[in-house]
């Protein structure tokens, strides 16, 4: 997203009164992040998995910011378990529910601010925006620029929060990526961080 992009948005908002959103996806699978710890020296830590079964959690989530409002995290989690007819990321389906899940929390109009994925692209994707323009305006984020959407500081944080986890199965996995998801919604200023990170200044 360019400069010129980023005026747009910032007019298109406030002059709406909308919520400024960005979205973004993320998965886990059983094997956990990699992380340092405290071992005694000469014995390197060991995590065991089971190994057994597939399970990855996917995740939908959005960042939204309103100036005079604090800064919301609204997600959703979807469970796979690697069945044959089974979606393995974020469906189309899930994202219209995550936004009318938003649209409802939030009370008000939505900018959307997400990246090229295919899906987001998608004529499926561009059908569920089109029925809901009287409260959705979305905008496009430039190829290869994860450093501009705050949604990715969530994953890293909640990356970070599941180092050396080992997970029993997908069941667990998928509650303790809620639990930290959670809280991480009670945290305003964590928030407002990962959206300082970008250099996107929200303006009255």
């Amino acid at each position: 997203m360019g400069g010129a992009d980023l005026a747009a948005d910032k007019r298109t908002r406030r002059d709406l009164g909308a919520w400024l959103c960005w979205e973004d996806e993320s998965g886990q699978g059983l094997r956990p992040p990699k992380a340092r710890t405290w071992a005694p020296r000469g014995q390197t830590p060991v995590v065991k998995v089971t190994g057994k079964g597939y399970g990855r959690v996917a995740v939908a989530g959005l960042v939204c910011a309103q100036p005079g409002r604090r800064t919301r995290l609204i997600y959703r989690t979807m469970l796979r378990r690697g069945r044959p007819d089974e979606p393995k990321g974020v469906t189309v389906t899930d994202f219209a529910r995550l936004l009318d899940g938003a649209h409802q929390q939030l009370d008000g109009k939505i900018v959307l601010v997400w990246d090229n994925d295919r899906r987001h692209l998608s004529r499926a994707m561009r059908t569920a925006i089109a029925a809901r323009t009287a409260w959705l305006t979305v905008f496009q984020l430039p190829a290869y620029a994860p450093e501009l959407n705050p949604a990715e500081g969530v994953w890293s944080s909640l990356r970070r929060g599941l180092a050396n986890l080992a997970p029993r199965g997908i069941d667990q996995l998928g509650a303790v990526v809620k639990t930290k998801l959670k809280r991480m919604q009670y945290r305003h200023r964590l928030l407002d961080g990962f959206i300082a990170e970008t250099g996107f200044v929200l303006e009255p």
